[in-house]
C-alpha cells in the first residue's frame, strides 16, 4: 500500500516536500490556509546546494532559465566606498519568489493541493503515515506537537520590495543601525531590502516610504535611485524573528521543515535554500528503509545541526550588519578581512 503524507503549508518548503516525496513513491495532500498561491515576494538567491536540490526535483533547468546568475557581491559604507567584497567564486542564481513558486506548483498535481484549509494547533488530522509541518515561522504544527513557539525576536525590522529598474550587481550597504541591499531580481527589475534596528523607528513613523527616506536619503546614489522608485503599496514590512528548536525536528510521525523548524534572519540569504534542501533530505531519509519514525530520525540527524548553525550565523550577521555601537571599528575590520 502506498504511503500517504499530509503536508501543512503550500509555500516553498511544503511544495518542495510534496515534489520530493512524490518522486519517491509517496502520495501527498497539501493543505494551505490561503485561498490561492502567494504572488508577491522579492528575489531569492539559489546557492549551489539549493541548485543541486532543485536538480534532484527536476526543476534546476527551469530555475536556470528564469534566473540571473550573479558572482560575488560588494559591501559598501553609506558614502558608497567599499568595505569589502565577497569573492566572485561565490555564485548564486537569483530568481523571483513568484517564478520559483510557479515552478514548484507546476510539479504538484492540482488535486493534491487544498486551498483555504489551514490547521490550528488544536485541530486533529486525518489518518496518514506522515505529517509534515511546513507552515512557516508561526507554525501551528510546531505549537501542536512541541507546545512552544520557539520564536526569538531579533529586534530588527525588515523592509523589502521590487522597483522597475535594472540592477547590474549585488551590493549591501552597512550604516549605523541599518543596512540597505540591492540585487537583480531575476526578471529585469531590482530587488531591494532594508534592515533597521527597532529603536531607530519612531512612533510617528506610520508611512513606510517616508521612514525609508528619513533613514536612507543621505546614503550613496545607488540607494537614493532605488528610494525614488519605491511605492508605498509595494513595501513589505515585518518584524524579524528566528526559530531554533533545542531538540529534534521530528516526533513520532510528525516532522518540521523550512521556517517551521529553523526560520532565520535574512542576512545570509539562505532561508529558501535550506527549505529546498530539507525537502530532498526528508524524502531521501524516508527512502532509507525501516519505519517512518526511523526515517525521520535520519532526517533530523542530517539537517538539525546544520540548520541550527545557519540560524546562529544569520543572527550574528544581522547584529553585526546593523550594529549601532562600534560600527566604525566594524568597518575597519571589514576592510581588513574582506579587502575591498
Amino acid at each position: 500500500m502506498q504511503n500517504h503524507a499530509i503536508i501543512i503549508g503550500a509555500g516553498i518548503a511544503g511544495l518542495a516536500a510534496a515534489v520530493a516525496l512524490r518522486k519517491t513513491g509517496w502520495s501527498v495532500s497539501v493543505y494551505e490556509r490561503a485561498d490561492a498561491p502567494s504572488s508577491g515576494g522579492t528575489a531569492l538567491g539559489m546557492w549551489p546546494e539549493a541548485m543541486r536540490a532543485l536538480d534532484s526535483l527536476d526543476l534546476g533547468d527551469e530555475v536556470r532559465r528564469n534566473s540571473t546568475l550573479i558572482h560575488g557581491a560588494t559591501i559598501l559604507d553609506p558614502s558608497g566606498e567599499p568595505l569589502g567584497r565577497v569573492p566572485s567564486t561565490r555564485s548564486a542564481h537569483l530568481i523571483s519568489r513568484e517564478r520559483l513558486m510557479l515552478a514548484l506548483l507546476d510539479a504538484v498535481p492540482s488535486e493534491c493541493i487544498h486551498w483555504s484549509h489551514g490547521w490550528k494547533s488544536t485541530d486533529f488530522f486525518p489518518e496518514s503515515d506522515l505529517v509534515v509541518g511546513a507552515d512557516g515561522i508561526h507554525s501551528a504544527i510546531r505549537m501542536r506537537t512541541w507546545s512552544s513557539s520557539m520564536e526569538r525576536p531579533l529586534r530588527t525590522v525588515a523592509f523589502r520590495g521590487v522597483v522597475n529598474q535594472e540592477a547590474e550587481a549585488v551590493t549591501e550597504t552597512w550604516g549605523r543601525g541599518a543596512l540597505f541591499g540591492i540585487t537583480p531580481s531575476g526578471d529585469g527589475r531590482t530587488n531591494w531590502f532594508a534592515c533597521v534596528r527597532r529603536r531607530n523607528l519612531g512612533y510617528a513613523d506610520v508611512d513606510d516610504a517616508a521612514t525609508l527616506h528619513r533613514l536612507f536619503s543621505d546614503w550613496h546614489p545607488q540607494v537614493r535611485s532605488v528610494l525614488d522608485r519605491i511605492r508605498l503599496r509595494d513595501i513589505d514590512r515585518r518584524e524579524l524573528t528566528d526559530v531554533s528548536l533545542p531538540h529534534s525536528y521530528a516526533r513520532g510521525n510528525t516532522v518540521l521543515v523550512g521556517d517551521a523548524a529553523h526560520a532565520m534572519a535574512p542576512n545570509l540569504g539562505r532561508g529558501a535554500c535550506e527549505s529546498l534542501i530539507d525537502a530532498v533530505a526528508l524524502a531521501q531519509s524516508l527512502s532509507g528503509g525501516g519505519t517512518v519514525p526511523e526515517g525521520l530520525r535520519r532526517y533530523d540527524h542530517a539537517r538539525r545541526s546544520r540548520t541550527r548553525r545557519v540560524v546562529v550565523t544569520a543572527r550574528i550577521l544581522n547584529g553585526i550588519a546593523t550594529a549601532e555601537r562600534g560600527s566604525q571599528l566594524r568597518d575597519r575590520l571589514m576592510r581588513q578581512v574582506l579587502r575591498p
